[in-house]
């Protein structure tokens, strides 16, 4: 007789690897948040500008929901472009000084699909070691040769695409860093880029609404806005306080994105109350064009609190603010006291982060008060005496 085979529980190395995840303080969960804040001052959030309830963008969602409808009803290819959409891509070309604009349901999607239409067998990809995951991914469905620069190193870059035995290259960064909240170097990157015949393509999600005038964004900042060899990603759900994504650049980039890009061609378009969102925060950015600088002055405030504490952080380039706390269990203990405090902030670890660099991200808003610094400062101090972390002792 054979001997039966016991069948294996697939779930159990699911189950095993949460337990171990859990150990290490690396278990995360969903809170579902109610209407409004809560009760708490939002510091994790990437509503920049503080537009997410702005009645003006609720009324702008909900004229186009009354217009549009609640879905696009298909891809953009087929019936999933109206002509709010059309408003959208060309609102946000003109915006960051750009030639043309294509929207995506997610900027998530917006970077798999410049990545991956652009790139390919033949192609050299070099991608910032931090960049975000959609690139890391994105890079990843290439199928092209990829190279990681370390950070911001602008002759890793040059010494990649000089060596290089494809004939075309794309070099692809952040603009703001997710976590750290640094610069890219843009002008060095896209001097390099077009000294090597490469294209240079930079995901603004984190600038777009905070750097630059009238948060142009960083490249419009750095003098590259509307350079041919320039494409911009952007995302709307951070400082435009809506839904989607977006690629900007020179008409044959996007005529590429439209044959070509397929997280374009298969995905649902973006919803007409998310589209209608997006171009009422651009209005709000035309007519009120302090905000971004208010939301920058509140980022270098709160990095002040926290090298006031003792604490390890950085000097923000927009409106994301890391202090470092090392391990896992320390920052979600540090998330803890910001909680007790009425403060609701980000605890990145481990993947999101380098091991050993565990950090809470403190995003800034423009509409953050002095109450909220003040409960913010005593927090951070805190959070330096409880863990031990204070730079000052």
């Amino acid at each position: 007789m054979h001997r039966m085979t016991p069948v294996r529980d697939p779930l159990a190395r699911l189950r095993s690897a949460a337990a171990r995840r859990e150990d290490a303080g690396l278990h995360r969960t969903l809170r579902p948040r109610p209407p409004g804040s809560g009760g708490l001052v939002d510091l994790a959030s990437n509503d920049y500008l503080g537009l997410a309830g702005d009645p003006r963008l609720v009324a702008g969602a909900v004229a186009a929901a009354r217009e549009w409808g609640t879905g696009s009803t298909g891809s953009r290819l087929v019936t999933g472009t109206t002509e709010l959409h059309a408003e959208l891509d060309r609102r946000l070309a003109a915006f960051t000084g750009t030639a043309a604009g294509l929207v995506f349901s997610s900027g998530f999607l917006a970077n798999l699909g410049a990545v991956t239409a652009l790139a390919g067998p033949g192609t050299l990809v070099v991608s910032d070691q931090v960049n975000h995951a959609s690139i890391v991914d994105a890079c990843r469905l290439s199928r092209s040769r990829v190279v990681i620069a370390p950070h911001r190193d602008v002759a890793a870059v040059e010494q990649a695409l000089s060596g290089r035995d494809e004939d075309h290259a794309i070099v692809v960064t952040d603009a703001v860093f997710s976590v750290d909240g640094d610069l890219a170097p843009l002008k060095a990157l896209h001097g390099t880029a077009r000294k090597h015949g490469a294209l240079l393509v930079i995901d603004e999600a984190h600038a777009l609404g905070v750097v630059g005038d009238r948060g142009r964004g960083a490249a419009h900042a750095a003098g590259l806005a509307g350079e041919p060899d320039v494409i911009l990603t952007v995302t709307l759900s951070k400082s435009l306080a809506s839904q989607g994504g977006a690629v900007l650049g020179a008409p044959e980039v996007i005529d590429t994105m439209i044959d070509t890009g397929r997280s374009f061609i298969f995905d649902t378009g973006l919803n007409p109350p998310a589209a209608g969102a997006a171009l009422a925060a651009l209005d709000v950015l035309e007519t009120d064009p302090a905000l971004p600088g208010r939301a920058r002055d509140r980022a270098r405030r709160i990095s002040a609190l926290a090298a006031g504490s003792g604490l390890e952080t950085a000097s923000p380039a927009a409106a994301v603010v890391p202090v470092f706390l090392g391990e896992p269990l320390a920052a979600v203990r540090a998330a803890e006291v910001c909680a007790e405090h009425g403060l609701r902030v980000g605890c990145f670890r481990p993947p999101s982060v380098p091991k050993g660099r565990a950090c809470l991200r403190l995003t800034a808003r423009a509409t953050l008060n002095e109450p909220d610094l003040a409960h913010l400062g005593e927090a951070l101090a805190k959070i330096a005496c409880s863990t031990g972390r204070s730079l000052h002792t």
